[in-house]
Parts: C-alpha cells; structure tokens; sequence
C-alpha cells in the first residue's frame, strides 16, 4: 500500500495536517506488513480506560473506533466497540479527532459489535513497527515522518 495522498476531500483540514496533528497529539503509528512498504498503516491514542484506533487501509478507506481496554484486550480486534466511523482518510481522521474525550458530556458509551473494518487481518500482525508519533523536547523533528 502506498501512503494515503495529501488531498482533503472538501474544504478543511487536509490529509497531511490532520497526520500533522496524529503526531502533536502523540499518537502511536503501527505499520503492518513491513517498514519499508506497509499494507496497513493504524495509529492508536490510550485512555485510562479505553483506545481511539485509526486503521489507514488505502487512500479511499479507513476505519476509526473507541474501544474500552480491559487486561488482554486487543485493540486491533476489538470484540466491543462504543464508536466507529468508516469512511475516506480524511474524514475519519476528522471524526476521531473531534470525539469527545472519554468521560466527558458527548462521548460514546453504547456498546456495539464492531464491523469487520476494526479488524486488522492476522496475517499481517506478524510484521509490524511501532513508531510513537510525539515530538519530544530537543527532537529536531529529524527522520522520516510517520506517515510517509
């Protein structure tokens, strides 16, 4: 898979700002399938309590969700959900940006069965780099960026 293309879609925030902020937001990217050429590229964000999971799957289709996290729990297949959004990169990224902060007066508490987009397929879960996406202090932002 290539890396997902910088267009927005419609007027906003574009692809490479809403990445942009993944990494402000200290996100951790996952890329499945291989460093050098990823089939799959996910971020994940921890609450105390729970996971926002973003699964970058091609530049037409990505999946978001909210998963509560309990010992054992699997992020990258979730057995419950409280939220989930399938769309285009950019607007998912959008949407799981905007969600509210778990605890908080908006944010989601039903349990719903995830759709098979939450799922990354186990196959490519052999191959896989972790890259937090946070600037620390003194980081002159050098290397690659994570997404690309």
């Amino acid at each position: 898979m290539s890396p997902p293309t910088p267009h927005s879609g419609s007027s906003g925030q574009g692809l490479e700002e809403l990445l942009e902020e993944l990494r402000r937001r200290k996100w951790v990217l996952h890329l499945f399938g291989g460093r050098e050429a990823p089939e799959i590229y996910a971020a994940v964000y921890r609450w105390p309590t729970c996971a926002d999971v973003i699964i970058l799957r091609d530049e037409h289709r990505a999946s978001a969700y909210r998963v509560p996290t309990f010992p054992g729990t699997d992020v990258f297949s979730p057995r419950v959900v409280t939220w989930q959004y399938h769309a285009t990169p950019v607007w998912t990224l959008r949407a799981v940006l905007t969600l509210a902060e778990p605890g908080t007066p908006g944010a989601p508490l039903q349990a719903l069965r995830p759709q098979r987009e939450c799922r990354i397929p186990p196959e490519l879960r052999h191959d896989v780099t972790i890259r937090p996406t946070g600037r620390g202090e003194g980081d002159d932002g050098g290397g690659p960026p994570a997404c690309a």
